[in-house]
């Protein structure tokens, strides 16, 4: 059979470059989408549009079987989209990758949606990105979210962008669409305070989100709303640097924006 390419743009100094890649038959993989689909990764698109990045996936979710088919959102990233609560307690049903798959299923009855979380407590998008062909790409996702800000400080910003930016790129080239959140805070978390290393990393990924053009859920922004109304950040906390469930229905309610009925 004929091989499929796929393509991507990326905006760099010398113009846009477009990279061909193969793309496997219908008789190796369900269609996933059109042969030959470009996703534009560009450092002029901004972020994605809430209204259209996700048109086709909300469209497959609108449809009853026999003509739909699964759609796999992969939550990539550290110890609060795996679900850990106060640590060593994982509570899984009250983190934002299950209460988004719920709101999902809530939303479009007639969907099939695997929520598959990649996510490993303690890490940095750095072993992330390099693990990213073997445990996250393997599972072939429509939707990859990334949220690693939160243990970036370790590594620092030059190298946190390096590793976002090679995932955003991999992901991108295999048709996958991609939501990049900001973190949610610790403790002593101030809001507004530029010199404060979260706000640096979260202003990173949302640079990277409009650099790349795609998604972005400002989880951070959600959270300085809440302590600029003059309450506690302790409130959305279940220990000191991980959100308890009010945190993570906060993170939800922004991330079922994207996912328009």
């Amino acid at each position: 059979m004929p091989e499929h390419r796929r393509t991507f743009l990326k905006q760099s100094g010398l113009g846009t470059l477009a990279v061909a890649l193969p793309h496997a038959s219908a008789a190796e993989e369900p269609k996933r989408d059109s042969p030959g689909q470009t996703l534009a990764v560009s450092g002029t698109s901004g972020v994605a549009p809430k209204d259209a990045y996700l048109a086709d996936l909300v469209e497959m979710m609108k449809t009853p079987w026999p003509k739909n088919r699964t759609v796999n959102i992969v939550f990539h990233g550290h110890s609060v989209p795996a679900g850990f609560f106060k640590t060593p307690f994982v509570d899984t049903f009250n983190a934002y990758p299950h209460l988004v798959h719920k709101g999902l299923k809530k939303r479009f009855p007639h969907a099939v949606i695997n929520g598959i979380v990649t996510a490993i407590g303690g890490e940095n998008s750095v072993p992330g990105a390099e693990r990213f062909e073997a445990e996250v790409l393997c599972h072939r996702p429509d939707l990859l979210t990334i949220d690693y800000a939160l243990n970036d400080r370790g590594p620092g910003l030059e190298r946190a962008r390096a590793a976002w930016g090679s995932m955003i790129e991999r992901a991108a080239a295999r048709g996958i669409r991609v939501i990049l959140l900001t973190p949610t805070p610790d403790e002593a978390h101030r809001p507004d305070d530029l010199e404060e290393p979260l706000n640096q990393h979260a202003e990173q990924i949302r640079n990277l989100a409009a650099e790349y053009g795609v998604g972005l859920v400002d989880s951070l922004a959600g959270f300085d709303r809440y302590q600029k109304q003059g309450r506690d950040v302790k409130d959305l906390l279940s220990q000191i640097n991980h959100p308890n469930r009010k945190g993570h229905d906060i993170v939800t309610r922004r991330f079922l924006d994207w996912f328009p009925a």
